[in-house]
């Protein structure tokens, strides 16, 4: 959560915007987690972050944009590895890849540890969440879809550009869901990390060979 960037920008405006926001995202964060997502509202966010009811919305547009704030930039980061893929490397791999070094290199949506249980837990107990959460991973497919053809110098409607899509970003739910449960039950950090990294292996090993003959594997 806090801020969808972790880079500080230079202009002192830029910066008294960025502060604002992450002191919006920590107070809505501490609220969400305290007391659940549905049982908060925009105007106690407000309060909680000392700015008015419209500087909040001014950040976030909708409540759930507050909980999700590193949403754009994982799809930044999907979209990024893709257009600096090594033209000797497939897009699948080049994913699979990706999601070994955003494990390495602590992603802050890649985490699995007590504090992250806070938020997989707030998820879990609001069906407002939960349907924000399905939304995002259907918007992503998409969008990965249009990447992975542009990639691989196909045209952004290719069919086997969405069906490798929609396989990957399965795989890769399969593998956040599981990693966490492994941590909620072991609270081994290193166990996690090793369940969800296995299952995206096995998960783009079954989505190469599905396309086997395309631009994509």
């Amino acid at each position: 959560m806090t801020t969808p960037s972790d880079e500080t920008p230079s202009d002192r405006r830029s910066r008294k915007r960025l502060a604002t926001r992450r002191a919006i995202s920590h107070a809505a964060d501490r609220l969400f987690f305290e007391r659940g997502f549905e049982n908060v509202t925009v105007d106690e966010i407000a309060a909680a972050a000392d700015v008015g009811r419209m500087t909040v919305f001014n950040h976030f547009p909708r409540k759930e944009d507050m909980f999700f704030d590193r949403d754009e930039e994982a799809r930044e980061t999907l979209r990024e590895a893709l257009r600096q893929r090594d033209g000797s490397v497939s897009p699948i791999e080049t994913l699979r890849l990706l999601a070994h070094q955003l494990v390495r290199q602590q992603a802050p949506y890649l985490l699995f540890s007590t504090a992250s249980q806070g938020f997989i837990e707030t998820v879990e107990n609001s069906e407002t969440l939960k349907a924000r959460a399905r939304a995002i991973r259907d918007e992503i497919a998409e969008e990965l879809a249009v990447s992975l053809a542009e990639s691989a110098g196909q045209e952004a409607g290719d069919p086997s550009a969405k069906l490798a899509a929609a396989m990957l970003l399965a795989g890769w739910s399969v593998a956040f869901i599981e990693a966490h449960r492994i941590f909620r039950e072991s609270r081994d950090t290193d166990k996690a990390k090793a369940a969800f990294l296995a299952l995206v292996d096995q998960g783009s090993v079954g989505v190469t060979a599905a396309m086997a003959g395309t631009a994509y594997a």
